[in-house]
């Protein structure tokens, strides 16, 4: 029997991309990418969108990092777009950093379905994202009532998949990992990183991208959690 559900943040309850690409679209008008050769606002986006993600794919597993990450994701970009790294503005990464995180884009029905949740269940956020962003997000999107506890990588000291991670949010709920369930968006972190610690899974697939065969339940809309629960 579940007691308690642990929800990663980015790209589950918090719509990472509607934020990025809002904020995205400011920066491109503030600092005039257009005069320095990238005409398209959507392109550039696009092209950010691939490399932020292949990025995080890398940190999640110790690959590179926080520094790393930061620096490389718009670097890669201009140059996929045809232009010196060097003309990245110089705050711009600064200003996307500090932006982003004001965004309160959330997926949709995601209060109505933790507000339902919460009467039922303790939740419980653990979260691979920047600890600055992720306080963030919380506070200005409303979702701190929500939860038990937040727990941040950067606290920890490990990402997920590393099962030191779940088996510290786990110490802090007073949980066990039979009595406990994990609901994020990726594969690699959050669903096989769940299940290789002994923790069942719910893989959070609004793309709905082809389920592996090792992954035993999935969802295209959180309002399908109500039905688990």
């Amino acid at each position: 029997m579940i007691k308690h559900i642990f929800f990663d943040l980015d790209h589950t309850i918090w719509d990472f991309d509607r934020n990025a690409h809002e904020t995205l679209l400011e920066l491109y008008e503030a600092y005039k990418l257009k005069e320095l050769g990238i005409n398209s606002a959507e392109q550039f986006i696009s092209t950010y969108t691939v490399n932020n993600h292949q990025l995080w794919a890398q940190y999640h597993v110790g690959k590179i990092s926080k520094q790393a990450l930061r620096e490389e994701r718009f670097r890669k970009t201009f140059i996929d777009l045809g232009l010196s790294p060097e003309l990245v503005p110089e705050n711009f990464e600064k200003d996307y950093v500090s932006i982003g995180p004001t965004k309160t884009n959330l997926f949709e029905s995601a209060e109505k379905v933790l507000s339902y949740l919460q009467q039922k269940y303790p939740l419980h956020i653990i979260s691979n994202g920047f600890k600055e962003a992720v306080l963030t997000k919380m506070k200005v999107s409303n979702l701190n009532p929500y939860f038990k506890n937040v727990v941040i990588s950067e606290d920890v000291g490990v990402n997920k998949p590393d099962q030191a991670i779940f088996e510290y949010a786990l110490n802090l709920a007073q949980a066990s990992k039979h009595e406990s369930i994990m609901i994020g968006d990726s594969l690699e972190a959050d669903i096989y990183g769940a299940q290789n610690f002994g923790m069942k899974a719910i893989f959070f697939n609004p793309l709905k991208a082809t389920k592996p065969s090792d992954v035993a339940q999935q969802i295209h809309h959180l309002e399908e959690l109500l039905d688990h629960f």
